[in-house]
């Protein structure tokens, strides 16, 4: 890489390129504004995308034709898990199931087949680069935050599934960023709001939590994601984004990683609310981070500014090194250049149907034998807890719109409370109820919801769309290990018989 004397114009203008080019900003709205335009001619190299930029994947493709006619090689980054957390289809729930119906599933080459397909709507769409797999190992079954998004709580199932589902990403010319790095599965916080905190020894750590990321990055993941995290027997003081001991001496040394390495987003209360955006920016590039991910909440071009001037500001004041900075943004421009040269492609035929047939093999059903499926209009009763910021609330979920479809007249209605359960029955009336819950052993109130129906209703059917934990119960039980809308039809597919 080029280098110049310090103080130069061309020092000072390739420092402020080399700061704008490792920032991933988010912007508001479905086309791109003039302040965004303008970084990506001055060194912006990335731009993050979430469900309030996406109404139509017609929409997207202009959206990121827009950003490539500014920066040909730009990358088009986007959170889109499939399953819970889904941003192509934000507003009418996931055509694939999540991690944990594939884990459930435990056929690799399917895992492969689903990430190629979403890879390819990305790509069809001009995203370049997801947020994406999930490889946390969720041996907490309470966590608040990770859950269905994880293939399992087996090691071994994350790891061989993880590494399939890299594969099938970058087949369709996607970069995968494999997260949440070492590990966020054994946590009862959520990083959004508080620093989460995990209390193994090194040799669990190592069994467990980096497994996944071995095999991710013998796959060839092409970035890895840090979590805001505290892992005390890795590095006491520091969470893992801005732990050199975490990022370069493990993630680099040990592990023998090469790729890119994405913050996950600097906002989030873990890293925002003790040292601020701009410090926290500075002390992840200084441990071993490559791209600053930021524009989940703050997304704006005082916020681009705000880092970049930090990132300037602290080179000068010898606080990051200047090279630290400049072997980052080539990363950054590294895998610009792959994901530019991936892009068009042979990425294989269009599988829409993949998606679906994974959410049918995923389903766990109790109670089949004894069942006989509903002819009647039903009323769905969906017992519904407050979203994770990760997956958000302005993604439909449930069955009642799929059972709607194929049993015409079924009713439907959301509750949540003490008083849950009462008032589920008193709306159902006469009609046969399906009780809808999401992580029933979570929810003291959910749990008693459906000892409420149960107890007067019998012949109510119970489906679980998130961890399979409480004891499957009602005269029929499906578990469909994720909310995803695919994951509601194959589960209204045995309801109604279809």
């Amino acid at each position: 890489m080029t280098t110049f004397a310090s103080g130069t114009t061309a020092s000072r203008d390739g420092l402020t390129r080399d700061a704008l080019t490792v920032l991933q900003p988010g912007f508001p709205g479905t086309t791109a504004p003039d302040w965004l335009l303008r970084r990506l001619g001055e060194g912006l190299a990335s731009v993050g995308l979430f469900g309030r930029n996406i109404a139509s994947s017609e929409q997207l493709a202009a959206l990121t034709a827009q950003l490539r006619a500014e920066c040909e090689d730009v990358l088009v980054a986007i959170d889109e898990e499939g399953g819970d957390v889904t941003r192509l289809e934000v507003r009418t729930g996931s055509s694939f199931p999540g991690n944990n119906a594939l884990g459930a599933v435990d056929d690799t080459e399917l895992t492969r087949q689903v990430a190629h397909e979403l890879g390819r709507r990305l790509a069809e769409c001009g995203v370049t680069f997801n947020w994406a797999p999930s490889a946390d190992v969720n041996s907490n079954a309470d966590n608040p935050v990770i859950g269905v998004r994880s293939f399992g709580a087996d090691p071994a199932l994350v790891a061989r599934h993880t590494a399939a589902y890299v594969e099938g990403l970058q087949s369709a010319g996607v970069a995968a960023c494999t997260k949440h790095f070492p590990g966020h599965g054994d946590t009862s916080v959520d990083s959004h709001h508080a620093l989460p905190r995990i209390d193994a020894d090194p040799a669990v750590l190592a069994e467990r939590e980096l497994a996944p990321f071995r095999a991710a990055i013998a796959a060839g993941s092409r970035a890895v994601m840090s979590a805001h995290i505290l892992v005390p027997a890795l590095d006491p003081e520091h969470p893992a984004t801005l732990s050199r001991r975490i990022l370069t001496d493990l993630l680099r040394g040990e592990l023998g990683y090469d790729g890119l390495i994405v913050t996950d987003g600097m906002e989030m209360q873990a890293i925002s609310s003790a040292y601020g955006i701009e410090r926290g920016s500075v002390l992840a590039l200084a441990a071993g981070a490559d791209a600053i991910c930021v524009g989940g909440g703050l997304a704006d071009d005082d916020t681009v500014r705000r880092l970049r001037d930090a990132l300037v500001s602290a080179v000068r004041a010898g606080e990051l090194p200047e090279e630290r900075l400049a072997d980052a943004a080539e990363r950054v421009r590294k895998l610009a250049r792959w994901t530019a040269s991936a892009a068009g492609g042979s990425t294989g035929a269009a599988d829409t149907e993949v998606g679906l047939r994974a959410a049918r093999r995923a389903l766990r059903v109790t109670g089949a034998d004894g069942f006989t499926p509903l002819t009647e209009a039903p009323y769905v009763a969906t017992l519904t807890p407050v979203a994770n910021i990760a997956v958000g609330d302005e993604t439909p979920w449930g069955v009642a719109a799929e059972l709607g479809t194929l049993l015409p007249g079924t009713g439907s209605g959301t509750y949540s409370g003490d008083d849950a359960g009462h008032a589920a029955l008193k709306a159902a009336g006469e009609r046969r109820i399906v009780a809808v819950v999401r992580d029933e052993h979570r929810h003291g109130w959910m749990g008693s919801a459906l000892d409420t129906l149960l107890a007067v209703r019998p012949d109510t059917i119970v489906v679980e769309m998130g961890l399979p934990q409480a004891p499957a119960r009602g005269a029929l039980h499906i578990a469909t290990h994720g909310a995803a809308r695919v994951c509601g039809r194959a589960a209204a597919e045995v309801v109604a018989g279809a």
